[in-house]
């Protein structure tokens, strides 16, 4: 069974850093594309950064050079790196994966069927 759970969301100033994880286990297969999508209040929820299992990368324009997506696999552990925070990037952060694939298939959460519960980040101006 795929379990994935967030952690450390929290509040910060515009300008600032968080780091997010996602301990992931349950995983069937060693290919996947793993995934950070966000969804903010009243809007849809869209991809941020992807990794695959050979570790390349794919990120949201939004967010090149301020985010970093990576993997822990001794740890079965995603991160995300958040530098230089905007209050547009308040939203419910989420991981996801989809398995099985040796490439991630793009940025679209309907790709991904496998989802954590979330953790807040809220960024004041």
């Amino acid at each position: 069974q795929v379990q994935l759970v967030e952690s450390g969301g929290g509040s910060v100033q515009a300008g600032g850093s968080l780091r997010l994880s996602c301990a992931a286990s349950g995983f069937p297969s060693r290919r996947y594309c793993m995934g950070w999508f966000l969804q903010a209040p009243g809007k849809e929820r869209e991809g941020v950064a992807t990794i695959d299992s050979d570790g390349d990368t794919t990120y949201a324009d939004s967010v090149k050079g301020r985010f970093t997506i990576s993997k822990d696999n001794a740890k079965n552990t995603l991160y995300l790196q958040m530098n230089n925070l905007k209050p547009e990037d308040t939203a419910m952060y989420y991981c996801a994966v989809r398995l099985w694939v040796g490439y991630c298939p793009g940025l679209s959460p309907n790709e991904y069927p496998h989802w954590g519960q979330g953790t807040q980040v809220t960024v004041s101006a």
